[in-house]
C-alpha cells in the first residue's frame, strides 16, 4: 500500500502537470471512486478554475484552485498519477482532468480503492509524519496501551506511516514494536521520530520507496541485516510485523 513516501512521489507529479493549468473538464463517472458525488458533480465544481497548488497531509493529496474549490485525491492501495493522452482502454483512468491546453491527468487504479472528492478530506488525521516536531510526536505517539507499532499505523495520531515505514524505523531505533506506547520514555520517542524521518527521506529519493530500506528488504529472509540474528514475526496492530529478537528490546542497540 503507498505510504507517505508515494504519497509525497505523486503530489510532486501533480504539481509538475497541473499546477499553473485551468481545468477545461474533469472525467468523474466513476460512482465508487468518486462517492459521495454523483457523475459531473465534482466537474460543475472544478471547470474553469486554474489549479494554484499540490498539498499533500500523510498519505492524502489534494489540488487547490483559485475558485476555492479542492480535489481531495487517495491513492488506496495501488493507485498512480498519470498524464494520460487517452482514456485507458480498460477503463483504469477511475477520474481525469482535461485542461485547456489538452493535456490530461488521471488517477489510474487497476483495483478502484482510490478516492477523489471534492475538499481536501483531513480533519481527521494527525500531525504529517514527515513535517511533525518533537513534541507533537512525543504527544501524539507516546500515551496508550496500545502496541507502539499500532500507535505508529493510527492515521488519526500520526498521518503517513504504513506498515513498511513503522517496521524500518522501530528496527533502526531498536524498539520492540509490541511496547505499549506509553512505556517509551522521551529519549526513546525522539530517537524514534529521527529514524522514522530518516527512513522517510531515504525513501523518497529517486531509486528508494516504502519497503527498499535494509530491514524491509531483509526481513523476509529471517535474518537481522545488521547482527545477523532470528527475526520474530507476529501480528501488531492487525498488520504481519518482524524485529530483531536480539537487538529490540526497548531501547536502541
Amino acid at each position: 500500500m503507498p505510504e507517505l513516501p508515494e504519497a509525497e512521489k505523486a503530489r510532486r507529479r501533480l504539481e509538475e502537470l497541473c499546477v499553473g493549468l485551468r481545468i477545461a473538464e474533469v472525467e468523474d463517472a466513476d460512482t465508487w471512486v468518486c462517492r459521495p458525488h454523483r457523475p459531473g458533480e465534482i466537474d460543475a465544481a472544478l471547470r474553469g478554475s486554474i489549479v494554484t497548488a499540490a498539498g499533500r497531509h500523510g498519505k492524502f493529496l489534494w489540488l487547490e484552485t483559485d475558485s476555492g474549490h479542492e480535489l481531495g485525491l487517495h491513492l488506496g492501495m495501488g493507485g498512480s498519477i498519470r498524464p494520460t493522452p487517452e482514456p485507458s482502454p480498460r477503463g483504469w483512468d477511475r477520474i481525469a482532468i482535461v485542461f485547456e491546453d489538452e493535456s490530461r491527468v488521471a488517477l489510474h487504479d487497476k483495483r478502484r480503492l482510490s478516492r477523489a472528492r471534492l475538499g481536501a478530506g483531513i480533519d481527521h488525521l494527525g500531525p504529517d509524519a514527515l513535517t511533525v516536531t518533537p513534541a507533537a510526536f512525543r504527544r501524539a505517539i507516546g500515551r496508550g496501551s496500545a502496541p507502539i507499532k499500532a500507535r505508529l499505523l493510527d492515521q488519526s495520531a500520526l498521518a503517513g506511516v504504513g506498515n513498511l515505514l513503522a517496521d524500518e524505523a522501530l528496527w533502526e531505533a531498536g524498539i520492540d514494536p509490541r511496547r505499549p506506547a506509553r512505556d517509551l520514555a522521551d529519549d526513546e520517542l525522539n530517537v524514534l521520530r529521527d529514524c522514522l524521518r530518516s527512513a522517510i527521506r531515504a525513501a523518497l529519493k529517486p531509486s528508494g520507496g516504502s519497503g527498499r530500506g535494509r530491514f524491509a528488504k531483509a526481513r523476509r529472509g529471517g535474518e537481522c541485516p545488521r547482527c545477523k540474528g532470528e527475526l520474530g514475526r507476529a501480528t501488531v496492530g492487525g498488520r504481519t510485523t518482524y524485529w530483531c529478537v536480539n537487538e529490540q528490546a526497548g531501547g536502541r542497540p
